[in-house]
């Protein structure tokens, strides 16, 4: 069994409700703010100045968490610093990133912790595992979920069909029934399952679907903004939340109001990240703020994720690199 990862109750594309278990955990930068590159088909890592710190060596890599970053060499997976020292040495059928000091590795096909001694916090016995979050982490075990402390206990039996992390706000969303609800620290169902996808809360909102259609309830689990939306996805920072109604997407904010931004684009990144979000004309994509201002003409054929400490990733061609919120490229694309 692989990760948490999916949400069974999902139909079509809930982007708000997939980030709840695609990304369970945070993807901290380094200290130093090191970005993935590729060169000539290996990872390696440059500074925010688009300088070479780590020069491409390994064969798969993920950012950096809490100084530390998973890095593959050969089949097996392990761990450097942000000097590209190797610190704990590949061993690991699959590995993840830190987070609160513990990252969960699998060994033949089950999960356990490590410290970043690379010793074993948690053995492996988990058929699924995700990141600690607020102390506690969710794991799967024969086919059901719970959650774990840092000393390997189950705080919270495993019960539920699926499980998310605890978010900041001491809530986690769960699925029971085939429904999704939200429950405590202590493992009390808060909010009833009652809904037919959910997402983790962000910005004191979360996108829930009743029947067809997405809407937003509160912490309470009071309906905020009525289901009327195809898809939807959670709030960021900005106060902004990616949606489609009527086959076209858009952005709404926390009143449920659509916001005339994005018009004469035929596609949107589903979230603002540091002001700015993606937007496709034709066949290239550029960089607009949140007035709707083109910041970045479109230009790139490809946006790999959304700014991050003032860079972007992008890719031209077969070529891929890193420019700054003024679209000046801090490294060239490279293969």
């Amino acid at each position: 069994m692989k990760k948490i990862r999916s949400f069974p109750i999902c139909i079509g594309l809930c982007v708000g409700l997939v980030g709840l278990f695609s990304s369970c955990k945070k993807n901290e930068k380094s200290p130093q703010e090191l970005y993935a590159i590729i060169a000539n088909g290996k990872i390696g890592f440059i500074d925010k100045l688009g300088k070479v710190v780590i020069a491409p060596q390994f064969d798969e890599g993920k950012n950096f968490s809490e100084g530390l970053a998973v890095m593959k060499i050969g089949d097996k997976y392990g761990y450097i610093d942000e000097s590209g020292k190797i610190v704990i040495n590949p061993q690991f059928d699959e590995a993840d990133s830190f987070s609160e000091d513990l990252a969960a590795v699998r060994i033949g096909q089950k999960w356990g912790y490590i410290d970043k001694a690379g010793k074993y916090s948690i053995n492996p016995q988990f058929d699924s595992t995700d990141g600690f979050e607020d102390g506690l982490a969710c794991f799967g075990l024969d086919g059901k979920y719970g959650y774990v402390d840092k000393t390997g206990k189950a705080a919270i039996n495993a019960q539920f069909e699926y499980a998310g992390n605890f978010k900041g706000n001491g809530l986690a969303a769960i699925v029971l029934g085939n429904k999704g609800g939200y429950i405590n620290k202590e493992g009390r169902i808060v909010i009833n399952p009652q809904f037919d996808s959910i997402s983790n809360f962000s910005e004191g909102l979360a996108a829930i679907k009743v029947g067809e259609k997405f809407g937003y309830i509160d912490t309470t689990g009071k309906m905020v903004i009525a289901p009327q939306f195809e898809q939807a996805k959670g709030f960021t920072p900005e106060g902004i939340a990616g949606i489609n109604t009527g086959g076209k997407p858009g952005y709404i904010d926390k009143t449920g109001k659509l916001l005339d931004i994005g018009a004469g684009f035929e596609s949107f990144q589903w979230s603002f990240s540091e002001g700015l979000v993606g937007v496709r004309r034709g066949d290239k994509w550029g960089f607009i703020d949140k007035t709707g201002k083109v910041v970045i003409d479109p230009q790139f054929d490809e946006l790999r994720g959304s700014f991050s400490n003032g860079l972007a990733q992008v890719r031209i061609g077969d070529k891929v690199g890193y420019v700054d919120k003024t679209g000046k490229y801090v490294y060239t694309p490279t293969r």
